[in-house]
């Protein structure tokens, strides 16, 4: 059987499916190619279903200190298997949704695995046998997923990905956790509010390595208080099964013992076995290289989300797709602004940026200045029992262009929207200083950062 398409997605996660999507309502015949679920690991293995625990864990921590708001409850009782199939069914109900919408648009879903013939041909392997795709344009969205290392080899057991610690019913009495980047810190402070004992292990200096050192040190110390216990500068030479138990061996000789190991350190591209090599398309440590549009090196082959060297995170992916859709159906799209990108870690505090770090502005040239507000002395943060963090924002001192932003709160992954638009549209502190923010908001302490980073502020 042959089929012909103007464009066939190979892979259905977050930039794989708003691409076929798009690309459908421009008016191209689309077909996207997926061998498990529509929604990939995001929508079913990650952001989506892993939010739904974290919320469950936010809502215990609340439980559990509802006295200092005149609530007397005592200590949360928790069903562990049905916090999870709970989360299972916000999933799947969003992947049906993605399916509702294939079919509105017309995008022809096909379940298999894909492989790159050639530039305009891609090969399908299902169970009811093989099937040929041609298409103009193919675009590859395979994702990615957990790297190991050698000596660090999950089982799918005790030693375990995110893939099965997302959907597994038994709760660990205690978790040795590889890792301190989101998935890692997420999936600490989700089993520490369920009760079970949690050691992080990070090799750098601080935990969220990527973000700006400050909201890292702070973090800690919240989390910390909260019971997770933190191993840092620590590198892991070894995890073995031990009967029932983990034994996760540091470079020092040093051995920790737990229930169960997660490890989480970082991702490695999917990028084995779909023909890339074939085709000719260059890889850079395994990654799919693509310029600002999603194009790589072959005429006729795209690629988008995680498994490129411009991913990691779903929204990233998400926003190549509607770029690439555009650019596909004969449109001029502006292009990604990879500088303008937020980060979200969804623990609690939760920890949010965008734009440069203040040790990376600095180390690029800028002569910066640095605002800094707690939500301590936000009226709203302080009456809704989160004083905790503080937002800090990193200006060009020249030129008053908000640099770079970094949140530590309760609503940090929401608000910094905010700076993003300002990041986006290169805004300067003037922008943010006239905007009147309501009162009381928590979102006020996003112009109290700027106004005290320029010496102006009223309320510090």
């Amino acid at each position: 059987m042959s089929d012909s398409f103007d464009v066939v997605v190979i892979g259905a996660g977050p930039g794989g499916y708003p691409t076929a999507i798009r690309a459908a309502q421009l008016g191209l015949s689309v077909a996207c190619v997926e061998k498990e679920k529509v929604g990939g690991v995001c929508l079913n293995w990650g952001c989506v279903p892993s939010k739904a625990l974290l919320k469950t864990a936010e809502l215990a921590n609340k439980i559990r200190h509802a006295d200092a708001f005149g609530i007397t409850v005592g200590e949360p009782s928790i069903d562990y298997a049905a916090v999870v199939k709970r989360s299972q069914g916000v999933a799947d109900r969003f992947g049906k949704g993605v399916a509702g919408l294939f079919k509105k648009y017309g995008v022809a879903s096909i379940a298999g695995t894909a492989e790159l013939v050639d530039a305009g041909t891609v090969k399908v392997t299902s169970s009811e046998g093989e099937r040929t795709l041609t298409a103009k344009h193919v675009v590859v969205a395979t994702g990615a997923r957990a790297r190991v290392f050698p000596g660090i080899e999950p089982d799918g057991e005790r030693i375990v990905t995110y893939r099965e610690a997302i959907v597994s019913h038994d709760q660990p009495k205690s978790v040795t956790v590889l890792g301190s980047g989101a998935i890692g810190i997420e999936f600490a402070y989700f089993w520490n509010a369920m009760g079970t004992e949690v050691t992080v292990v990070e090799g750098l200096p601080e935990i969220v390595p990527r973000e700006d050192v400050d909201l890292g040190r702070e973090l800690r110390k919240q989390l910390g208080k909260q019971g997770i216990r933190f191993e840092l500068g620590r590198f892991v030479k070894t995890v073995e099964r031990a009967g029932d138990r983990v034994k996760t061996t540091l470079q020092d000789g040093t051995v920790l013992e737990a229930d169960l190991c997660l490890v989480a350190l970082g991702i490695a591209p999917n990028t084995e076995g779909i023909g890339l090599d074939r085709v000719g398309v260059a890889l850079d440590r395994g990654f799919v290289v693509i310029d600002a549009y999603g194009r790589t090196n072959v005429p006729g082959v795209y690629a988008v989300g995680d498994v490129t060297t411009r991913g990691g995170l779903a929204h990233t992916a998400t926003a190549q797709g509607h770029v690439l859709a555009e650019l596909l159906a004969g449109h001029h799209p502006v292009a990604v602004r990879y500088d303008a990108i937020p980060s979200c870690t969804y623990c609690q505090p939760q920890v949010a940026s965008v734009g440069l770090t203040e040790e990376a502005a600095r180390k690029a040239g800028h002569d910066v200045k640095i605002g800094r507000f707690p939500f301590i002395a936000n009226a709203k943060s302080y009456g809704a029992g989160t004083p905790e963090g503080f937002v800090k924002v990193v200006i060009d001192a020249k030129h008053g262009e908000i640099l770079g932003a970094h949140i530590i709160g309760a609503d940090a992954t929401e608000m910094i929207a905010e700076y993003t638009v300002a990041r986006t549209n290169e805004l300067t502190t003037d922008e943010i200083l006239h905007t009147v923010h309501a009162h009381p908001t928590a979102a006020e302490v996003m112009l109290e950062a700027v106004a005290q980073g320029l010496g102006v502020s009223v309320h510090i």
